[in-house]
């Protein structure tokens, strides 16, 4: 834990692109351990996935800079001119953060850890790369990122609906937050930090309460109301929270988010990614009816076949 601290403070806090990737090392290496702690096939798996991913990004982003220090002469985070490493830049902190195309990586990894170090991973691993996106904002392609934004929320949106684990259905949720985050980052880079943070302060909310329960699947949830009603409760706000109803906070970032694009004229932008969050809605209330012991709407198309069975004839003819 100290050294994923000192990681993330010396990435945050660096102007170098060498010592900003120092820091990324050790945050990655001090997570390690904590993913494959359990000592489980699923856990071991987890934490490769997440240490090859993250390495194939930490090559990418040191070849991004060296590159950009080639052609300029510069080693400052800030002072990324050269078109090429910035696409390539663009790729290293989507695969860091787990952007769409490069989302496979996360939800797997997340199944295989516990829930308080899928927490870590959800809110903690997020700010460093998020740190390093707001510094280079300015030199790259909005076009590139609002396109893989509204892939993010589109998919995180999407794969979220046939989900059974908790774990997988934040994942997915984690995903189409860091679309909306990256859609304005070009625009208003303050407004990602105040979604960040807000779905930083929910996500932990939510990662703890089922932590205390051990809700891993939505039945374990349906039971988890005897454990602890209160509980229950703030997970049920904080989930309408999260999904982005009006009384609550976390419509406030969304609200911003769709006026600055609204103000930066790309209305088509906002209404296709306001449509595309309701497909989250959808299963941020399924968990709500599921912790209210409600029962959720049915999902699937088919009508039940009534099964009719013939009676079975145990009179043998006789010739």
């Amino acid at each position: 834990m100290l050294s994923l601290t000192l990681g993330t403070m010396i990435t945050i806090t660096s102007n170098h692109w060498v010592t900003a990737g120092a820091g990324l090392e050790i945050s990655t290496l001090a997570i390690i351990p904590l993913i494959s702690k359990s000592h489980h096939p699923r856990a071991i798996e987890a934490a490769t996935k997440y240490f090859l991913t993250q390495a194939t990004a930490s090559a990418l982003m040191l070849f991004s800079s060296m590159t950009n220090a080639w052609s300029s002469g510069q080693w400052d985070i800030t002072q990324l001119t050269n078109p090429p490493s910035c696409l390539l830049l663009t790729a290293a902190i989507a695969i860091k953060l787990g952007l769409t195309p490069f989302h496979f990586w996360f939800p797997e990894v997340l199944q295989g850890s516990s829930l308080t170090t899928a927490l870590l991973l959800s809110t903690a691993m997020k700010f460093p790369p998020t740190t390093i996106l707001l510094l280079t904002s300015h030199s790259l392609n909005p076009t590139l990122l609002s396109t893989m934004a509204i892939m993010s929320i589109a998919l995180g949106g999407w794969m979220g609906l046939n989900q059974t684990q908790t774990r997988k259905i934040l994942a997915f949720s984690s995903i189409s937050h860091l679309g909306w985050m990256t859609i304005i980052i070009t625009y208003n880079p303050k407004l990602t930090l105040l979604t960040f943070y807000l779905y930083s302060l929910m996500t932990t909310s939510i990662f703890l309460s089922m932590n205390s329960t051990n809700t891993l699947k939505l039945s374990t949830l349906m039971t988890s109301w005897t454990k602890a009603p209160m509980l229950n409760t703030t997970l049920m706000l904080t989930l309408l929270s999260l999904a982005g109803l009006p009384p609550l906070t976390g419509f406030l970032p969304k609200w911003l988010i769709i006026q600055e694009l609204t103000k930066q004229e790309m209305t088509t932008t906002a209404t296709i990614i306001s449509m595309l969050s309701l497909l989250g809605l959808f299963f941020y209330l399924r968990l709500t009816y599921c912790s209210t012991i409600t029962l959720p709407p049915n999902s699937s198309n088919k009508m039940k076949q009534w099964s009719i069975k013939k009676p079975v004839n145990t009179l043998t003819p006789t010739l």
